[in-house]
């Protein structure tokens, strides 16, 4: 049996009866064991000092150092990350896509549709429906189509009229909509959150 009065990172090799049994031991891993993940975003960060601010969600502020930051680009103000709490110490620190929200390498937020694209296609391509073909609402991009064929077929008759102003006002206010949002809340509302109107 083998005892430890002292354990240090690395590899140990252990005799028993059933052969060598083999352990990587990573001190650091196993310090940070119990301890409760946090989430929350960088607040600032000065490569001159190699340390960093990040605002957890629980409410807390919790200072970091380099070594603690396990991503291979230089945090960002602004980046969701995950991380261990050593009192008011951040460890282990992860980029999360917690908000739905990836980071490209420059560490900036990377967006999988443009709120500028939806805001134009529905603005000048409403009535056929491309903005919501765009963000992958199939069937209110279909309904938004056969609306505008139902409405140029019956222009002959008033009503043809009055259904393709609807079309078009409820276009042109999801464009307007689309446009004046963040780019994180057009995100986490039309594409995350899939809210199909308005």
């Amino acid at each position: 049996m083998a005892a430890f009065t002292t354990i240090e990172s690395g590899t140990y090799n252990i005799e028993t009866l059933f052969g060598v049994i083999v352990l990587n031991i990573d001190v650091r891993y196993l310090l940070s064991k119990g301890q409760s993940v946090v989430k929350g975003q960088v607040l600032n960060y000065s490569v001159q000092t190699n340390s960093g601010i990040i605002s957890g969600d629980d409410g807390n502020r919790y200072t970091f150092n380099g070594p603690e930051w396990r991503e291979g680009r230089v945090p960002v103000r602004g980046m969701y990350v995950d991380f261990k709490a050593r009192g008011t110490a951040a460890v282990g620190i992860y980029i999360s896509g917690g908000t739905g929200t990836t980071y490209g390498v420059s560490g900036f937020p990377v967006y999988s549709k443009s709120k500028i694209a939806a805001g134009l296609f529905a603005i000048f391509l409403g009535g056929l429906g491309i903005h919501k073909f765009y963000l992958g609402y199939t069937t209110q991009g279909v309904v938004l189509l056969a609306g505008s064929i139902a409405g140029f077929v019956l222009a002959f008759v008033i009503i043809g009229f009055f259904i393709l102003l609807g079309i078009g006002v409820i276009c042109l206010i999801e464009g307007i909509i689309y446009l004046s949002q963040s780019d994180e809340e057009f995100e986490s509302v039309y594409v995350t959150g899939r809210k199909p109107w308005f």
